[in-house]
Formats: structure tokens, sequence, C-alpha cells
């Protein structure tokens, strides 16, 4: 019945305001009948909610309503109940009900829903679209009910007042032309095309709404005349899916699909089609009705969503394999030094110690790399002048990519303070710039610009390059991911941008295109603190001892006896703990301790960086050095509370931290 008189609508003459009317919804459930208001809201109707059968039945005796809408399954009197005491009321018995019920789905109790009077049925959890179109159609025939009974009026007083017959249908003419005028304003308006086809192949379209022009920049008349055209621009790897849609709208008498099509900009566009199959008429083939959306940004969010997920599994993975194999490149570091100490002028040995440095100093620039994209590596941030940064590495930027390519800068005219670490920031600019130097095969320009953009500090670089295609350009940040050559990289280089900026608090993005170079950006946020002081790098520690009592703390047997060693090398006396809690026993006997060093990461469920906080508040004057081979979020907790030193390190390193922190007057901070 609601389908019969769907193409009823009441419009309002110029200058009228539309006709109101009331709509009652009966629900226990609180929430059930927010979401019903929520979806007839936009009638323009009254809406009135009642609690139960019985208040109901109180707003009938003194209100007119043009639809019920009516909850079955309700404590006390349920639906069937409040719906045969409606129809005794003559007043109520032409009142259209509509059931709602999320319990009674069988064919019995829907017909006795029928016999009960209903005109719909309508089952929850309630689709909003389908509500609101049920309802307005009910509305609309109450009030075009209305509408013949004030026109029967007239028509009784028109034959009093022949000389106004004329005038009137000229105004009634007048209005029906602007209601449809302004129905076909509202359809080219909406963002919603509507379109009709035939339920067979090659399912031409036999209407299409001009809001498709918007949409794919072809005009309603090509979809129409063109009996191929829709089918022809649909992507090839979709049409196989929306062929099998359409035919599904026979069977099923509905359909949905989403594919990719060629709009007239030569841009593939994601259309989400719906429709359903219409009753055949007598003698007429079979229409299937539907609806198209652009659902291009929607999807481009969910695949950006999906990227950002599988970077983050990724950066879990890395972290936790960079933390395992620093352990094993301190252990290898540190016997390294011992037989470097050792060979004695043997050169064939001494060549073979060199090369396993190399080798491990290899493995330690992979491994920061990893902690880098992963966003574990460990920063020190400091307010810096972004240009002067840039101005000063330009000649090592230079140097690196050689001299058949140009490097241009083009800085901003301001001030730009960012809290970053230099010293990342100028290894994730020269990655850009290697990058940028292979994409052009050593010959063209890379282009640096920096300017403000709001709140945020922007860094640009550009090239001359080959560009790249979509897919490759999706996953260039990913590790591991290169399209050169075995041998000729390790893909790790972008991916260290990418955690270096996201760790800053910032974005970095590529725009590229075959034959059009590419350009990466990397936002991050805008400073008003004043930059620091330049940073004066200390020349090679001289390996220094002491006889202080030190605490080591290290669940790893190879570098916790490594450590123990070098330390009683250098003259200091060596207690150790293989657990932050073997570690606490200690601290809580009366035994002398200068300082405590301790890895961060340990199993049994208290970290390093808490076993310093316990030691601190046990022991006050205690000095602390923390080591990791990653620590990921844990550094935002401690903040500048203790230092650190990353794994893997060398001795000479180790020795000179120990001693700059046990000879300053105050426990050690990270800045000592």
């Amino acid at each position: 019945m609601i389908e019969a008189v769907a193409n009823l609508s009441i419009e309002p003459l110029p200058g009228e305001r539309r006709p109101t009317t009331r709509i009652l919804i009966v629900d226990d459930d609180e929430r059930n009948a927010f979401a019903a208001s929520q979806a007839l809201e936009s009638l323009g109707q009254e809406l009135i909610v009642a609690r139960s059968g019985e208040e109901a039945l109180r707003f009938l005796l003194t209100e007119d309503f043009a639809v019920i809408l009516l909850d079955l399954h309700m404590p006390g009197m349920d639906g069937y109940e409040t719906a045969r005491m409606i129809r005794l009321r003559r007043r109520n018995r032409e009142v259209p009900i509509v059931f709602l019920t999320a319990v009674f789905r069988d064919e019995a109790h829907i017909f006795k829903a029928y016999s009960a009077g209903a005109v719909d049925v309508v089952f929850k959890p309630v689709d909003p679209f389908i509500l609101r179109s049920k309802v307005q159609v009910l509305v609309d025939l109450h009030l075009k009910t209305l509408e013949l009974a004030r026109q029967s009026e007239q028509r009784r007083l028109l034959l009093e007042e022949n000389a106004k017959v004329h005038a009137e249908k000229l105004a009634a003419e007048r209005a029906l032309r602007l209601s449809q005028e302004r129905q076909e304003q509202i359809l080219r308006a909406l963002p919603v095309v509507f379109h009709s086809r035939t339920a067979e192949a090659p399912y031409a379209a036999t209407f299409v709404s001009d809001s498709v022009l918007g949409l794919t920049g072809f005009p309603p008349s090509r979809f129409v005349d063109e009996p191929d055209f829709a089918t022809g621009r649909i992507h090839p790897d979709d049409r196989a899916a929306v062929e099998a849609a359409q035919a599904e709208a026979r069977t099923k008498g509905v359909y949905s699909c989403e594919y990719r099509w060629l709009c007239a900009d030569g841009v593939y566009r994601s259309l989400l089609d719906q429709g359903v199959l219409a009753p055949a008429e007598e003698g007429q083939p079979p229409t299937v009705f539907g609806t198209l959306l652009d659902n291009t940004d929607r999807r481009r969010l969910e695949e950006d969503l999906a990227q950002a997920r599988k970077m983050e599994a990724v950066g879990q993975l890395t972290g936790g394999v960079a933390h395992d194999f620093n352990n094993l490149l301190t252990v290898i570091l540190g016997n390294v030094d011992r037989l470097q100490r050792r060979v004695d002028g043997d050169e064939k040995l001494g060549r073979y110690a060199e090369a396993i440095r190399f080798a491990t100093d290899r493995g330690s620039a992979l491994t920061r790399q990893l902690l880098a994209f992963s966003r574990r590596q460990h920063l020190n941030p400091r307010t810096i002048e972004l240009n002067a940064l840039v101005t000063e590495f330009m000649p090592l930027l230079r140097q690196a990519v050689g001299d058949g390519v140009t490097v241009v800068a083009d800085l901003a005219k301001t001030d730009l303070h960012v809290l970053l670490d230099a010293a990342q920031f100028e290894t994730a600019l020269l990655n850009l710039a290697v990058n940028a130097r292979d994409a052009m095969a050593s010959a063209g320009t890379v282009s640096i610009e920096t300017l403000v953009q709001g709140e945020e500090v922007v860094i640009r670089v550009a090239d001359t390059g080959s560009g790249m295609e979509p897919d490759i350009a999706a996953r260039i940040f990913e590790p591991f991911f290169t399209t050169k050559e075995v041998g000729l990289g390790s893909g790790l280089g972008l991916s260290q941008v990418y955690g270096f900026v996201r760790q800053s608090g910032g974005q970095v993005s590529v725009e590229s295109a075959p034959g059009h170079g590419a350009r990466f950006e990397i936002r991050l946020p805008r400073s008003s603190v004043a930059a620091c002081p330049p940073v004066v790098k200390a020349a090679t520690p001289v390996v220094v001892g002491g006889t202080e009592r030190i605490l080591v703390v290290e669940d790893d047997p190879h570098v916790l006896a490594l450590t123990e060693e070098s330390l009683r090398t250098l003259g200091y006396a060596v207690i150790t703990a293989d657990s932050a809690n073997a570690a606490l026993g200690i601290l809580q006997q009366k035994v002398k301790l200068d300082l405590l060093f301790s890895d961060v990461v340990m199993p049994g469920g208290m970290t390093g960086f808490q076993l310093a906080q316990r030691a601190r508040q046990l022991r006050p004057q205690l000095k602390v050095l923390l080591t990791s081979g990653y620590v990921g979020d844990a550094a935002k907790a401690w903040g500048d509370s203790f230092p650190l030193l990353d794994k893997p390190y060398e001795a000479p390193a180790l020795a000179a931290r120990l001693r700059a922190i046990l000879d300053s007057d105050a426990p050690a901070l990270a800045n000592s």
C-alpha cells in the first residue's frame, strides 16, 4: 500500500508554509524512541512520543495523528492490544499504524500484526532512510486527504462564487509548475544520482537524474541514448563483480555493488550503486530503480587507515627485533675491542677484527633505521632555527649527491623554530636528497623549500627525476621496500624519515607521477620557544676508569658478563643482577653503591626506569645511567629524569659516560 502511493506529495503554494501534522511514536525503550525521532525529524512534522500503550491512548483522546509508529513488544499493554483499542474508537479508526519490532519476525506474528490493523511492519534495528521514506508517504497521504477535503469545501464555495473560478485555476496551475521546477532543482542539487534501467543485459539506462553531470562530467543523455556507455567505462577489474550484482537484482530483488568508473576528467572514481527491482507492469519488462553515490573519499580514508595500521604493526615488529639485535651487537663490539687490544701487531688478525667492526657498525646503522621507522629511537630534541640548520648542512648535502646534481634552496624569510633532534633531521634530509639523486640517475635538480603554514613549519624536497606510479608511491615509506636493484639500497632510508617525523609530532607525505618527479613534504609543529645555542661536538673521549662501586643490571647473560669485565678492567668494583627484582634486593641491603647501570627493557614486570625510580627512593644520592637497544614510549615517561646510553655501545663511550656522571655533584640528569 505504501509503495502504491509513493508518487503523492504535498507542496505549498508560493508564500505558504508547508502543512504539518503529528506523528505518534509509541515505544517503551527511550533509545528506540529517540532513534525514530532522529530519523523522522527532517520531515518537518510534529513528533510526539508515548512510553506505553496507555499513554498513547491518552494522546489520542485529544490529538489527531497522521501516522502511529507502534512497538509490538511492550510491558503491560503490548502493541497488539494498543492497536485494537485504537481501532475501537471511530475517530482513530483510519489512522495508519506501522508496527516496529525486533522480536516478532515470524509469519504468524506478521499476519497477526496486519490483522490488528497495521499497514506495515518494520523490523529493528530500523534503517533511518527506509523508515523516513515509509512515514513520508503516509504523511503525504494524510495531508493529501486533508487537502482533498479542503478542496471539496472550496468547490462548494466556488459554485457560489463563479467569478473566482478562473483566477484560482490559474493560481493552482502556477503553483504546480513552481512545485515541479522546485523538485527538479532539488534533484539536481542532491549529491545522489537517481536512475532506472532494464533488469536484463545490457542493463540499459532508461532514466538518469541531472546530478550525474556533476558526478561524472557526462550529461544524462549519454547514459540513456547509448546502452553500453555506463558499463563500458567501468574499470576492467570490476566488471565481473558489477555484472554479478546486476544479475542478483533479478533473483533477490535488490543489489548493491561498488566499482571504479572512468569520469570525463580521466580519473576513476569509486561509485556505490544500490537499487531494487520494481514489479513489472502488464506487458512491460521489469525495471530496476537505484541510486549512485560517490564513495571515493570514504574509500581513500579506509585505505589510509589500513595503511596506518599496517605501518604500526611493522613498527612494533621491528622494535622488538632491534632490541635483541642490539644486545648481540653490544657483545660483538665488546669482544672486537678486546681482540683489537690483543692482536699485538698481527696485521692479518687486525684486518679480521676491523672487518668484524665494520660489519657491526653496518648492523648498528640498520638497527637505528629500524628504530627510527618504528618511532622507538631515543631522540634528543631541542629548539632549533630550521633555516640555519639547513644552510649549515647544505655543503655536506651537495657533496653527498655528487657534482651532477644541482641542489637549490628557497628558505623562508622568517625564523622557523622547531623542536626536534637536529642530528636525526640532518639524516632525514640526507636520505631524501640521496633518494632524489638515485631517481634522477645522478643528474638533475633537488630543490629544498621551507615555509610557514598556520602553526606548522613545512619542508619540501623535490626532484626532477622519473617519478613514481601511484602504487609505488603508496608503499615508499615501508621498511625494506625499494625499487632499486639488489645491493643498491636497503629500503630503510625513507622508512627512517617516516619514523623520525612521526616521532617528532609531524607528518610526511609524497606527491609523484611518472615523468614528473617527486615532492616530499614534511610538516612539523612550530615552536614558540627561542632556539637553543648550537651543540659543540665533543672530542674523542679518553678512557678513564675509577674505583667506585657500580651495580650492573642486565637480563642478557652475555652482555652482563661483557659489561662486568669491561668495568673491572677500568678499576671499578662491580655487583651484578640479572633482573630488576634481584637488583632491588641488593639496593635494600646495606651495601655501598655509587651508581646504578641498568638495562631498560627486562622481563619480570619491572623496567629499568621503574627500578631507577625505586632506587632513588631508597638512596636519593645514588647516580643512575640507563641503557637499552630500544625504549619506545618508555622514554616519554621518564623524560629528563635519567640519562640513557644507546646500545650497542663501546667500552670508551661507556667509560666516558660513567666518568661524567660520577664526577658530577648531583644525581645525574639526562643532559649530563
